[in-house]
């Protein structure tokens, strides 16, 4: 009998069914050896002046008891375990912690999979390997450096901005991100802009319109500032003579997208579903445990051969063999990848079972679908010839008082290629864009009407989970297997609020960073940080000591830390103001402050008063539909924000979406969106 361990219970029946006898399936339940909960758990010795030694005190996770028991019986009944746990630095410590806890006296051997299905299973089990232990002491070095920044460091915020606050390396950095593109969107001062139209007719023939934009005075960049402007360009431009200066026309080609690998699919799901990252986690880990997709933890773009070999063959019985492109089109990895992430990109393991045919299970079953198909539709895409349009840019000259150029777009798709897959999902203006009418150079053309609005400038976009994960990745910041709990992680602390898909900061999130940065600007900067990762990577590829790279980073960080103890100052956490004196003592304000279960009302003298009262927070401007009440800003059991009524439970009206003011719907859509404009396709 051969004991074959791997992390979660849903994966015993997969595996169960392709083993067959001779083979007991047991699932360790994730970690069951890891640092303790209630202390560092590191022991540091100083060795000479400058270096440090780290031994972790390791020990079995409380409440796995029994699963250790079971599994060591198991091991007894056993002539041989294998250790199957996830293909990734995690996996490999799992599978480390349980060899050592089963593994005395017996063979052991470990067998990564990339796919549950009895093919990759099979294929494993032939080729049996070692323990990365690379990989090991990797995962090994993130869990110290989290545990020596965390255990150290939040004391002081403790002390020093409030207590029951607690620091993360890489999550501080996040909270960095947010605070200072909220600084962005507070400093900045909209800009007063006017777009202008012109349509002008042929002369001859059909006397199609055609609408122009105006884009040069003189040769330079029309600045059109004010409404005073705009006007003396209007009154000019009705009485100019129009004359075409310019006809470009071109093939342009549009290339579908990469297939997915765990950041990109994080940010689809979000753009196109809402989903947080967290929740496109948990089902793609459901569908990868049933065998439905290959590993979702993934920093690579590669599709195995015969993978691309069955996709291109469906592409050609499905659409016909001119969406076949004459090679396999090959995406490129980033460099960054290493031996946690060399594997494929997220992929179907049946190419055949297309979204029609493929039916979710369980709790999660819809919602399988919706990121089965997302996923689906991506690899069979990326493996699809270009769209290709013809493009026709008019240039057009009006000559008045001033000369202007006054500018035509239009482009028509003549070959569809991968985007037929999307055709239901693109918005049919994307298709096709204005069609000009046949033009040549040094034609003349008449006036016909004219546009000119007033628009101003937008400030930046406030970060949601798929531009956040986004920025990470660009920065180096976090890998696959960290994005979704950073972003959890900074939620649950309170530092950041997610309204409407977006991150807003709370005022304890800008106190924390405003601390840190000013007492830890090293190890806030961003490409320190990314830098620790490239490290942590090194140690992954085995070309660096996992002792000696935390042993560079603790010598200045406990430095800096004795030093911050005793002579930083403290920050306040700034607390809003209402306006109304305190009903209790009437001598503070009433305040709005944060607290670890939200918002709540306060006292500005508290410790000294304890007047404390239920936050009430209204939509400006807009009633309820059904019976004209105020509409209330409310939380559900588990923290997420709706729009209830005020007269609940008399009145049942509730949105998850926030009501706006009529006539506000497109000013609010534009601004502050950052994927306003994507599809499913990426576009």
């Amino acid at each position: 009998m051969q004991l074959v361990i791997v992390e979660s219970p849903t994966k015993i029946k997969s595996l169960s069914k392709y083993l067959g006898a001779g083979y007991d399936v047991q699932a360790s339940m994730g970690h069951i050896v890891d640092l303790p909960k209630s202390k560092m758990g590191v022991e540091i010795k100083k060795i000479g002046n400058k270096s440090f030694e780290f031994v972790p005190e390791y020990g079995v996770v409380k409440g796995k008891s029994d699963q250790v028991k079971r599994l060591k019986t198991a091991a007894k009944r056993a002539d041989s375990i294998i250790l199957a746990t996830d293909p990734d630095r995690e996996g490999e410590a799992i599978a480390y912690h349980v060899g050592n806890l089963l593994g005395e006296g017996k063979k052991v051997s470990r067998i990564t999979f990339h796919s549950i299905t009895k093919e990759a299973i099979l294929e494993a089990l032939e080729h049996p390997g070692k323990l990365d232990m690379a990989m090991v002491d990797a995962q090994q070095a993130r869990r110290v450096l989290d545990r020596l920044v965390g255990y150290e460091l939040s004391p002081v915020l403790w002390r020093k901005v409030r207590r029951g606050l607690s620091a993360g390396r890489v999550q501080s950095v996040a909270v960095r991100l947010i605070v200072e593109r909220e600084g962005e969107i507070e400093a900045f001062k909209p800009v007063e802009y006017w777009e202008i139209r012109v349509e002008v007719v042929k002369q001859t023939g059909k006397k199609e319109g055609l609408w122009l934009e105006l884009m040069k005075v003189f040769g330079k960049k029309a600045s059109v500032g004010n409404a005073k402007t705009a006007a003396m360009y209007v009154e000019d431009l009705k009485s100019a003579e129009y004359k075409v200066s310019l006809v470009e026309k071109k093939e342009r080609k549009a290339y579908a997208k990469p297939p997915f690998k765990t950041s990109t699919l994080q940010q689809a799901a979000a753009n196109v579903m809402g989903w947080t990252s967290k929740k496109t986690m948990t089902v793609a880990q459901s569908l990868y445990e049933q065998g439905n997709i290959t590993y979702h933890r993934t920093d690579s773009l590669n599709l195995a051969p015969s993978a691309v070999e069955l996709i291109r063959k469906f592409i050609g019985s499905e659409f016909g063999a001119e969406y076949v492109p004459a090679e396999p089109n090959v995406y490129k990895t980033s460099t960054k990848v290493v031996a946690q992430e060399a594997h494929e990109a997220i992929r179907p393991t049946d190419m055949n079972m297309g979204t029609n045919s493929f039916v979710g299970s369980g709790e999660m079953g819809r919602d399988q679908e919706k990121l089965y198909g997302l996923i689906w539709r991506r690899t069979i895409s990326c493996q699809m010839k270009p769209a290709v349009f013809d493009s026709v840019r008019v240039d057009v000259s009006a000559e008045g008082e001033k000369v202007y150029t006054l500018v035509a777009r239009g482009e028509t798709m003549k070959f569809d290629g991968w985007r037929k897959l999307y055709r239901s999902q693109v918005s049919g203006d994307r298709d096709q864009e204005q069609i000009l009418p046949e033009m040549n150079k040094d034609e003349e053309l008449d006036f016909k009407d004219i546009k000119s609005e007033q628009k101003f400038t937008l400030p930046p976009p406030r970060y949601n989970d798929a531009s956040l994960i986004k920025e990470l990745e660009k920065r180096g910041i976090g890998r696959p297997s960290t994005y979704a709990s950073i972003v959890a992680t900074i939620i649950a602390r309170r530092y950041v609020d997610r309204k409407e898909r977006k991150f807003y900061p709370t005022s304890v999130g800008k106190a924390v960073v405003e601390f840190l940065v000013k007492n830890f600007p090293v190890e806030m900067e961003y490409e320190f940080t990314a830098k620790m990762e490239e490290d942590l990577d090194d140690i992954a590829r085995g070309k660096q000591s996992w002792q000696a790279m935390l042993s560079d980073f603790y010598g200045p960080f406990s430095k800096q830390l004795d030093q911050v103890k005793d002579k930083s100052e403290r920050v306040g956490v700034e607390a809003e103001k209402t306006g109304k004196k305190c009903p209790e003592c009437g001598q503070g304000d009433v305040v709005i402050r944060e607290g670890k279960y939200g918002k709540f009302l306060s006292c500005s003298r508290f410790p000294e008063c304890k007047y404390t009262g239920k936050l009430i927070e209204y939509v400006e401007g807009v009633v309820c539909e059904k019976c004209g009440g105020k509409i209330m800003v409310k939380k559900t059991r588990t923290g997420r924000e709706f729009f209830g009524c005020e007269n609940y439970p008399k009145c049942d009206w509730a949105s998850w979406k926030r009501p706006v003011v009529p006539g506000q719907e497109e000013s609010n859509k534009e601004a502050g969106d950052e994927s306003r404009g994507e599809d499913e396709s990426g576009e």
